[in-house]
């Protein structure tokens, strides 16, 4: 096995290549290059240097990552021949992906390799853009990021955008967080005398007839909260400066306790936008929800005894942990499978349970929930029927028994046997996978819907309630049903 020297070629002319990179390569019997479009290289080829071009690979594959691959094992192949060189832009171990791959057939014992110099691009951009990174900068790679890892608020340099179809495809992941018109500059060539610096709107980086093998595409941070809504970061800090010395009187008050009833207000108007597929409304009312999660991670904050970076790592954790299937090595074949092991491994979790096992199924602000939970929870150690017959006779022996109340019993004893017929339906909802307290949350929102189209109906007569039987206005909700159908 031979050893494989990479060498950096640097980021821009021959003017700008090191010494010492120019007599390896003019010492070395054969040197690979990944692509030929390199301004060192055409200089050096006019002085007689002679190269071993990868640029036929890109023209077989339609994805960058297998050409990679095809020239990395290319490479291995002719070290085991001979001693070759490997001459790559830039620095090799900056945005070069083919480097990447060698050190990691090095470690595999495949190969053997010497890495030298080489001036990255980032320094002449660093200096063509006039911008300091300690104010923080990012690096990505144009083929592979993606738009969820990127800082608004910090330089964005975005390598490896070779033509109009790559910068296109950059323009509409950028988009999914900037504004159309946001300025992104578009850097050729930096630092060499063939540099072209472009500032465009975002939605006209794909039209730039510069783009190519040395271009990089610089996006500028943010400077204003308005400009980064749909960063993370941005939210948090609203929902700090709310809470903080400065902000709002009533954010400021508010407790655990004192949010409780809103968090549920907003899960069941979430709830309702899912029943009438209203995307936009969904959107609005998830936000609410976000609000919430993020005013309890906040109070936790401020009073220190958790923030949201644990909230996220707990519920991270247990994401994989519960998803052995998916992050580890355990197959399932359906989805009551990963139920089970869902189960079986929040078990584990919580070890040997001390008390009842009905211990935190309360919730005070949903009997209804209260009573699924229950079931739920008693059924899982083996109380529950054996079938949705038996619930049926159940609830047809609690009616009988509620009837006959009503006909003979007291006002307690009404009470006791109408919680245990509505006991029961809870439990037949549960047996047929109905959520009794979304179920009731529709019939809620239907009765108001239809009540709302009587009252205007009563409203248009002229009259009062007390006008109309009974009838009449139970043929108004007929109307209202009819209008519901779109009839």
């Amino acid at each position: 096995m031979y050893q494989i020297t990479i060498l950096g070629l640097g980021a821009g002319d021959i003017n700008q290549l090191q010494l010492g990179i120019y007599k390896k390569l003019k010492d070395s019997n054969t040197i690979y290059v990944r692509t030929m479009d390199h301004p060192v290289l055409r200089e050096l080829k006019e002085e007689g240097f002679k190269f071993n071009s990868f640029d036929h690979i890109y023209e077989k594959h339609d994805t960058f990552q297998p050409v990679y691959q095809e020239i990395v094992e290319t490479l291995i192949q002719e070290a085991l021949k001979h001693p070759i060189t490997y001459a790559v832009s830039g620095h090799p171990l900056v945005a070069e992906q083919t480097v990447q791959l060698l050190i990691a057939a090095e470690k595999e014992g495949k190969v053997r390799l010497s890495i030298e110099g080489g001036q990255s691009f980032l320094d002449p951009i660093f200096t063509s853009l006039k911008i300091d990174p300690i104010d923080g900068f990012q690096l990505v790679d144009g083929t592979t990021f993606s738009i969820h890892d990127v800082n608004m608020r910090s330089h964005l340099l975005i390598a490896q955008v070779y033509d109009s179809f790559s910068a296109s495809e950059v323009k509409l992941t950028l988009m999914e967080k900037y504004r159309d018109d946001y300025p992104v500059t578009i850097v050729t060539a930096a630092g060499s005398s063939e540099e072209v610096l472009n500032t465009v709107p975002l939605y006209e980086l794909d039209q730039e007839v510069e783009i190519n093998n040395l271009t990089t595409i610089y996006v500028p941070p943010v400077t204003s909260d308005e400009e980064a809504l749909k960063d993370w970061a941005t939210f948090r800090k609203i929902v700090a400066t709310l809470r903080g010395p400065n902000g709002c009187p009533w954010d400021k008050e508010q407790t655990h306790e004192s949010l409780k009833k809103y968090l549920l207000e907003e899960a069941h108007e979430f709830l309702a936008a899912v029943d009438e597929e209203d995307d936009f409304g969904m959107v609005e009312e998830l936000g609410d929800i976000l609000l919430q999660v993020f005013l309890h991670a906040q109070i936790g904050e401020d009073n220190g005894y958790f923030n949201l970076e644990e909230v996220l790592a707990s519920v991270s954790e247990k994401m994989i942990r519960r998803h052995p299937h998916v992050f580890g090595d355990i197959s399932v074949n359906s989805s009551e499978e990963v139920v089970t092991n869902w189960d079986a491994i929040k078990q584990q979790e919580k070890g040997k349970q001390e008390g009842s096992i009905l211990k935190g199924e309360y919730r005070a602000s949903s009997s209804l929930q209260t009573s699924f939970n229950y079931q739920k929870k008693a059924a899982k150690v083996g109380f529950d029927w054996p079938n949705a017959e038996d619930v049926w006779a159940k609830f047809e022996e609690e009616w009988k028994e509620f009837r006959e109340e009503i006909q003979n019993g007291s006002e307690k004893t009404r009470t006791d046997e109408f919680g245990d017929v509505l006991f029961t339906l809870v439990n037949i909802a549960r047996f047929y996978k109905i959520s009794p307290e979304e179920a009731m949350i529709h019939a809620n929102k239907k009765f108001a819907s239809r009540f709302k189209f009587i009252e205007q109906k009563v409203k248009e007569s002229g009259k009062s309630f007390s006008d109309f039987t009974l009838e009449q206005l139970d043929k108004f909700w007929d109307a209202a049903k009819e209008v519901e159908k779109g009839n």
